[in-house]
């Protein structure tokens, strides 16, 4: 079963509004993940590896840290 790209995005943008990480295996999906990111102005950090692209966000205070 194909997923469409824009599906995929709008899942991993969504996880990522929520504090949650999200992978991305393919070089489109990353790009596609860089740019919205950038547009909603979201604190994450782009971690990439040969097998893809872990995005992790950032919380705003780090003394709130668990």
């Amino acid at each position: 079963m194909v997923i469409p790209t824009k599906s995929l995005l709008n899942q991993k943008i969504e996880q990522l509004k929520n504090g949650e990480n999200a992978f991305a295996e393919s070089p489109e999906l990353i790009r596609l993940l860089e740019r919205d990111v950038a547009k909603e102005n979201l604190n994450v950090v782009f971690d990439k590896t040969p097998a893809g692209c872990w995005i992790i966000p950032q919380r705003e205070d780090p003394k709130n840290w668990e």
